[in-house]
């Protein structure tokens, strides 16, 4: 049986599945044992829930599994492209962190809670404001100028930074001085509603949404598992190429899996536009991979 891929969700913000095309989900529990086989091509996957009219061929390494055509038709109707300015539902404005000294600034629907730092791998977060969409858009180019952070952080620096991570105190501490100073900045936006700091907890433990202070996602990604462990990457799938282990931890879109001894890393993102089937005899994984070597302490 071949299954197609429709990516790694953490809707319910506890437990990641991979989700397929057909609707069917598989759990991704820590332990079991991870492996399918790919086949054929990597065909866009279309947008806005619509198909490519041409079931376009698209590169094996890219993340958006998408054609020309279908990337600007989704973009063109999400949030990020700043396109829909009378989105009359409520925006979070949230201080994401991924390691130490790397924090971003980003904006999420209040309705989806937790599920974008989650997707996003920050192994912590708090939220600063709610509101209407532009004035939380207002808000983060804001904070972003004045605190200097990046809009966006590379995956190869997020997953990097998982196997040095300080511990829990040192990261909620970072993070509350932050979103102090954020809080204190002037020109924040009149419809936006500041968010306080108050008690800190674990991810979705404390109140709607984790309003009460910072949250941490290390338990739930099982950083310690992935401390001071090198590894390979993924860097495709190709036609016949079988990934294979066990489960060891899902950090954002990252399944971490031993295969045989080596730490063995997935973006599933690359899964989706594939064919998939099992991995039949398989003693390992075989597609292509990189290493993440340690060096003096740290991934590189």
């Amino acid at each position: 049986m071949e299954w197609r891929s429709a990516g790694l969700s953490w809707a319910d913000s506890e437990r990641p599945v991979l989700v397929w095309e057909r609707g069917d989900v598989s759990p991704l529990v820590v332990g079991r044992r991870v492996g399918f086989r790919a086949r054929g091509r990597r065909e866009c996957v279309g947008a806005r829930g619509n198909p490519c009219p041409v079931a376009a061929v698209v590169p094996e390494r890219g993340t958006q599994a998408r054609c020309a055509d279908c990337a600007r038709l989704d973009r063109a109707h999400s949030v990020a492209a700043d396109t829909i300015a009378d989105d009359p539902r409520t925006y979070r404005v949230y201080l994401a962190w991924f390691g130490t000294g790397m924090v971003k600034v980003g904006i999420t629907r209040e309705e989806r809670g937790p599920a974008r730092l989650l997707e996003q791998g920050a192994v912590a977060f708090a939220w600063l404001g709610r509101g209407p969409l532009m004035a939380a858009r207002r808000a983060e180019e804001l904070l972003r100028v004045a605190l200097g952070v990046p809009d966006r952080i590379s995956y190869a620096k997020k997953r990097a930074a998982r196997a040095t991570l300080p511990g829990v105190e040192e990261r909620r501490r970072e993070l509350e001085r932050m979103h102090g100073f954020a809080l204190g900045l002037e020109g924040w936006p009149e419809s936006l509603e500041r968010v306080a700091l108050g008690v800190h907890g674990k991810h979705g433990k404390h109140g709607k949404h984790g309003e009460h202070g910072v949250v941490d996602h290390g338990e739930v990604f099982g950083v310690e598992r992935l401390a001071g462990v090198g590894g390979f990457a993924v860097t495709e799938l190709v036609d016949g190429g079988v990934v294979l282990g066990d489960l060891v931890a899902v950090a954002g879109p990252d399944v971490c899996l031993d295969d045989g001894g080596r730490l063995v890393v997935l973006d599933s993102r690359l899964l989706r536009g594939w064919r998939l089937e099992g991995a039949g005899d398989a003693a390992r994984t075989t597609v292509p991979v990189r290493e993440m070597p340690l060096v003096q302490g740290g991934l590189f």
